[in-house]
């Protein structure tokens, strides 16, 4: 980004160029809001928007991350967990040789938990594998299974009745036998139309005795999208990535704080007299109860959308200073903030540059008021 310097009638008052240069070479966080506080007092607001956006491009830009670079914990998605179900099925079913109705009914008794390979195999979500068990049960005068049933069965936290076994298993050999979806046409197929079960169980006996070449295993990577599965299931807590890593840290840390999101308003503003609504994600205090630094977290990928919610920070700043000036943190995330000029650069100036994101989370331990904290842990 090209800089025109301004004009500098008192030798005394620093250039653009210079600012710039003092704020890249602080040597601390604290020092770094020191300088960037000095902006409105050294340049003219015209040129304010120009310098914010350097520094949000020469010394933020490079932290931020997509939302899309991580994929949320859960032991249900690791492979540990997917292995030892698959060899309880494995074994149950002699290396899926042994997978008459009746077996299958036996195995799915026995440890409830193999539904989750069957339904895998079958290439079903669990709402698609439920609403299959209403239709073989309405037709077998059997119960059906619901979702949430499926996935505690899956996840071994209930337990399963002779009959629930018993949809289960006619419902996976009806699809696998291909007895249960019609044949479509008009450039439609069935999901079983894959390569582990074109031919329905001597396709997965293949691939179990001979493994899946990487080719295939890509492309059906490429069909279902990498992650696909936990990424939805997860997609609450993807939501909340930067909220719940600030809440580990502040919590491992020993910080006082507040995540306010399941707290009551009122409650907030009584106890720390905070007006704006909604209140900030995070208050932090001391060991007085005394109300020491404000956070907001904001995860956007999209730079329109980063433009329209930066007025948020502004509206934040102008609570932190009526309440005495107290420090305003922004916790960032997504490419969207990659758009400096109108978003970015607003949130460094209204936070005076306490702008971190997961990559350098941890450094915002390093700027007021943290150091000062009686850490004590909520």
């Amino acid at each position: 980004m090209s800089l025109a310097i301004s004009q500098q009638w008192n030798n005394s008052v620093p250039s653009i160029e210079e600012t710039i240069n003092s704020i890249q070479s602080a040597s601390s966080w604290d020092e770094r809001v020191a300088q960037i506080r000095l902006i409105p007092q050294n340049h003219g607001t015209g040129d304010h928007p120009s310098i914010y956006a350097h520094i949000a491009k020469l010394l933020y830009v490079s932290h931020l991350a997509p939302d899309f670079a991580y994929v949320h914990e859960a032991t249900f998605y690791d492979g540990e967990y997917f292995a030892q179900v698959y060899s309880a099925a494995h074994v149950g079913t002699d290396g899926f040789a042994n997978v008459a109705e009746s077996n299958l009914r036996r195995v799915i008794d026995d440890d409830p938990r193999t539904l989750l390979i069957f339904r895998t195999i079958l290439g079903l979500t669990k709402d698609e594998f439920s609403h299959s068990t209403k239709i073989v049960g309405t037709a077998s005068d059997l119960v059906s299974l619901s979702a949430s049933k499926v996935d505690s069965l899956e996840k071994k936290r209930g337990s399963i009745s002779s009959e629930e076994a018993a949809v289960a298993a006619k419902t996976i050999s009806y699809i696998m036998e291909r007895r249960l979806f019609g044949a479509p046409s008009g450039g439609w197929r069935v999901k079983q139309d894959k390569p582990d079960t074109c031919e329905g169980w001597e396709s997965v006996r293949g691939f179990e005795r001979s493994g899946v070449p990487y080719s295939i295993f890509l492309h059906q990577r490429h069909y279902g999208g990498a992650f696909r599965q936990i990424i939805d299931a997860t997609s609450t807590k993807r939501g909340n990535i930067l909220e719940d890593a600030v809440e580990k840290l502040f919590i491992s840390k020993r910080i006082s704080f507040v995540r306010t999101g399941s707290n009551d308003q009122s409650e907030i503003e009584r106890r720390f007299g905070i007006l704006v609504r909604p209140t900030p994600d995070f208050v932090v205090f001391d060991s007085s109860d005394q109300l020491r630094a404000m956070l907001e977290c904001k995860t956007i990928n999209d730079g329109g959308t980063a433009r329209d919610k930066a007025p948020r920070f502004k509206s934040l700043r102008d609570e932190a200073i009526r309440l005495g000036g107290i420090p305003l943190i922004a916790i960032l995330g997504g490419m969207g903030w990659a758009r400096v000029n109108d978003a970015l650069g607003p949130v460094v100036r209204d936070t005076e540059g306490r702008v971190f994101t997961l990559s350098n989370l941890s450094d915002m331990l390093e700027v007021a008021p943290f150091p000062s904290l009686n850490r004590i842990q909520p």
